[in-house]
């Protein structure tokens, strides 16, 4: 299944992305896709009730606005230098155990807005990355049994501003957090749609230029390890959001560097998960 939320920004309505491509309504479902539709086994109750109810559910245009395909999670966390590649172009040592940090999820917005460069911003740069969400609360959790903790995936652009984030005291908090910089979908796809997280394709364009396209059987640490890791030292809930990290190809690690500037077009996609495309707007 692959749920969307649509409409104005803040005030979304739950949808699902049928196999055709269509798009459907269910706000009769009467559950928006929050911590407590996850918690609660909001998958498997929408399944049962869609059996029943698809086809009375209204159709919604192609042409609405899609908002991020779930509710604000009270995390994003982050799994930096994922892949070796990309530790390389940025100059780091590949990491002997994952690199965390978190993006604010007020920087959370639709897959298809736009993303706007920061204030005083010189260096926003791009990264696509798969991004998994949890399905139930856990901690402490094994890497044999991490697996079992994942409701779905969903295509994340992890913008990053790198002189707030590597040059000013190596805050790399300030430069991942700008409103804006964390587009989500277009779809949320549970875990039984994507057959092998560790064997998709991800790819972006600036531009209509290919940037980055690499392969997820590039992880330096898997998702088993990157959920367990993280399970040790903070509470994952429902609803909540990994970034597993991105490949080779940002800005960053061109030579000369290369940064977004106001015009400039992003687009991205992994397989299974569907495309995004951002338009760069000067902060005003």
């Amino acid at each position: 299944m692959k749920l969307i939320r649509f409409g104005e920004a803040g005030k979304e309505k739950p949808g699902v992305q049928k196999e055709d491509g269509s798009w459907i309504d269910v706000s009769s479902f009467g559950q928006d896709y929050s911590e407590q539709f996850f918690e609660t086994g909001g998958i498997e109750r929408l399944k049962t009730w869609l059996d029943k109810n698809e086809y009375t559910c209204p159709t919604v245009s192609q042409e609405t606005r899609l908002g991020p395909p779930f509710c604000r999670p009270s995390k994003l966390v982050c799994v930096g230098l994922n892949y070796a590649k990309h530790a390389a172009e940025g100059g780091m040592a590949v990491p002997s155990q994952p690199v965390l940090f978190f993006k604010a999820t007020s920087a959370i917005v639709g897959p298809n807005d736009n993303v706007v460069i920061p204030k005083d911003s010189k260096k926003t740069d791009w990264e696509v990355e798969l991004a998994i969400v949890i399905g139930k609360k856990t901690s402490y959790v094994s890497k044999e049994e991490a697996m079992d903790y994942v409701a779905g995936y969903v295509l994340h652009n992890d913008y990053s501003e790198r002189e707030f984030q590597l040059e000013q005291e190596g805050q790399w908090v300030k430069g991942k957090s700008c409103d804006t910089f964390a587009p989500l979908g277009p779809f949320m796809a549970t875990k039984d749609e994507i057959k092998d997280p560790h064997n998709l394709r991800l790819w972006l364009k600036l531009n209509g230029k290919m940037m980055q396209d690499s392969n997820t059987s590039d992880f330096i640490f898997d998702i088993p390890t990157q959920i367990s890791y993280i399970s040790q030292y903070m509470t994952l809930l429902p609803g909540d959001v990994i970034s597993t990290g991105t490949p080779f190809g940002v800005g960053l690690g061109l030579k000369p560097p290369m940064y977004m500037k106001e015009g400039d077009v992003v687009e991205l996609g992994i397989d299974g998960l569907g495309t995004s495309k951002q338009t760069a707007k000067a902060y005003k």
